[in-house]
C-alpha cells in the first residue's frame, strides 16, 4: 500500500517538474552549470576611469605657454609642468585643456578620491586623452581665419591627425574612445570634421553642426572663470548687502545670438538699479567686474558669439544669481545639477520686451533669492579648475561625464566590429 503511494507521489512530482521545465519556470541548468554574470559597465564599477594620455611633442601643448617651455626636452611631468600664468587674463577662460592634462599628470599623493587616473599601458585604458591645446593654438597662431599666422595652427592639426591615424588604438575604435578638448569656438577649425567620432570637450554647440557634436557623445564643460572666487561671502543680510539689482559688464558687439546685447543695452539703460556697462576684458576691467558681481543680486548672461560665455561661471563663483537669456544654451553637468535652483531663465523674446525682465527681477521674493544664493555657495566648487585637482571640482566632474559617454562609444565600436567584413573573407571572395 505504502509502496503504491510512494510510486504515485514520485510520478506526480516528476510530472510537475516536467511541466515546469516545459513552461520555462524552472531552469535546471542553474543547478549544474554556473551562470556567468554580465560584466559591469564602467559606471557601475565605481573605479576611476583609466586614461592613456598620448605623449605628444611639447609644441602641441605647453610649448605654446612660452618659449622656455618649448625649448625644454623630455616629457612633461608633475614636477616640470608649467603653472598656469597668473596674468593670462581672458585667455584663462579657454584653458580647460591645460587643467585636464594637469589632472592626469598628478599622481594623487594627497590621497583624495579621483575620477580619472593615468595609465602607462594603452592596452589597459578605458579612454585616450589627446593633449593638444587646440584653444590656445587659436589665440597663439593668429586671431582670425584670414591671418597668415593661422597656418601654424593648421599645420599642428594636420600633424596631429597623422599621429592619431597611425595609432592602432585610434584605428581600433575610429577615435570613439578618444577625448579631445575643443572649448574655443574656433578650436581645430580647419580639420574639425575629421574628429567628429571622438568625445569632444566643448562649452556649447554654437559652431558645431548636429552631425558632428551631440549630447549623446560629447561633454559640455564650463568655461574657466576669470574673476576670483568669492570665498568669504558671509554677510548677515546678503540680499541687502548687494545694492545693485542687475549687473552686466562686457563687450556689447557680438555675432549671431550675441547681437541681442546691443538691443538689451537700449532697453536696460536708464534704470537706476541696473548696471549695464560696455567694456573689454583687460586685467583692470576684470577686477571691476569682480567687484560689480559681488555687489549685485542678479548677473545678466546674454549669449555671446555662441550661446554660452565665461560670464555665467564668473557669476556662479561670485554667488550672483545668473539671469540667462538664450534659446539654445546647453549647460555643463546638467544631469547632476539643477540650474533652476540657482538661476533664472528668460527667452530672447521675453528679454526684449521693454520693462519685462527688470520688473520680474524687482518682484522676485527675497526669501527665494536667499535660497538661490545659498545654493550657489553649495555648488560653486563644481566650477573650480585647480592644481592639484580636488574631489568634485570641475575637472573631476568632466572626467565623470566622460565616463558616462563611454558606454555609447563602446557600443559603437562593438557594432562596428560585428558589421565589418573581415579581410580573410574578402580574400576568400
Amino acid at each position: 500500500m505504502y509502496g503504491k503511494a510512494a510510486i504515485c507521489l514520485t510520478l506526480a512530482i516528476t510530472f510537475l517538474i516536467s511541466c515546469s521545465i516545459y513552461l520555462g519556470t524552472v531552469d535546471l541548468r542553474s543547478y549544474f552549470f554556473p551562470v556567468q554574470s554580465a560584466p559591469l559597465s564602467l559606471c557601475a564599477t565605481g573605479r576611476p576611469l583609466r586614461v592613456y594620455m598620448y605623449d605628444l611633442p611639447r609644441k602641441f601643448h605647453v610649448g605654446m605657454m612660452g618659449r622656455r617651455y618649448s625649448k625644454e626636452s623630455g616629457p612633461v611631468t608633475m614636477e616640470n609642468l608649467p603653472p598656469w600664468p597668473a596674468r593670462a587674463g581672458v585667455r584663462r577662460q579657454h584653458s580647460v585643456e591645460y587643467w585636464l592634462m594637469a589632472s592626469l599628470l598628478y599622481d594623487g599623493r594627497g590621497g583624495e578620491e579621483r575620477e580619472a587616473v593615468r595609465v602607462s599601458d594603452p592596452a589597459t585604458a578605458d579612454a585616450f586623452f589627446v593633449p593638444f591645446f587646440s584653444s590656445m593654438s587659436v589665440t597663439t597662431h593668429g586671431h582670425n581665419m584670414t591671418d597668415a599666422a593661422t597656418e601654424g595652427d593648421r599645420r599642428l592639426q594636420v600633424e596631429l591627425l597623422e599621429i592619431l591615424r597611425q595609432s592602432k588604438y585610434y584605428q581600433r575604435s575610429g577615435g570613439r574612445d578618444h577625448v579631445i578638448p575643443m572649448t574655443h569656438p574656433n578650436a581645430f577649425r580647419f580639420l574639425r570634421q575629421q574628429l567628429n567620432a571622438s568625445i569632444l570637450i566643448i562649452v556649447d554647440f554654437g559652431r558645431y553642426p548636429r552631425t558632428m557634436a551631440t549630447l549623446s557623445k560629447d561633454v559640455v564643460s564650463p568655461y574657466v572663470h576669470v574673476v576670483k572666487s568669492f570665498t568669504d561671502d558671509d554677510p548677515l543680510d546678503p540680499y541687502e548687502n548687494r545694492t545693485t539689482l542687475l549687473f552686466f559688464r562686457g563687450n556689447t558687439v557680438r555675432k549671431d545670438e550675441g547681437k541681442i546685447r546691443v538691443k538689451l543695452a537700449k532697453i536696460l539703460t536708464g534704470n537706476n538699479d541696473v548696471r549695464y556697462e560696455k567694456s573689454v576684458a583687460t586685467p583692470s576691467n576684470i577686477k571691476m567686474s569682480t567687484k560689480g558681481m559681488r555687489l549685485s543680486k542678479f548677473c545678466l548672461h546674454p549669449a555671446g558669439d555662441t550661446p554660452s560665455s565665461c560670464r555665467l561661471f564668473d557669476a556662479i563663483v561670485s554667488h550672483c544669481v545668473p539671469v540667462v537669456v538664450s534659446d539654445k544654451i546647453e549647460l555643463p553637468f546638467e544631469d547632476e545639477i539643477d540650474y533652476t535652483k540657482f538661476s533664472i531663465f528668460f527667452s530672447m523674446k521675453e528679454a526684449l520686451e521693454p520693462g519685462y525682465l527688470v520688473n520680474q527681477l524687482r518682484q522676485f521674493p527675497k526669501d527665494r533669492w536667499v535660497e538661490m544664493w545659498k545654493r550657489l555657495k553649495q555648488v560653486s566648487h563644481h566650477y573650480e579648475f585647480q592644481y592639484p585637482p580636488k574631489e568634485e571640482d570641475a575637472v573631476y566632474m568632466i572626467w565623470r561625464q566622460v565616463k558616462h559617454k563611454l558606454p555609447g562609444a563602446q557600443l559603437a565600436v562593438h557594432r562596428n566590429r560585428r558589421l565589418k567584413i573581415p579581410d580573410w573573407w574578402r580574400r576568400k571572395k
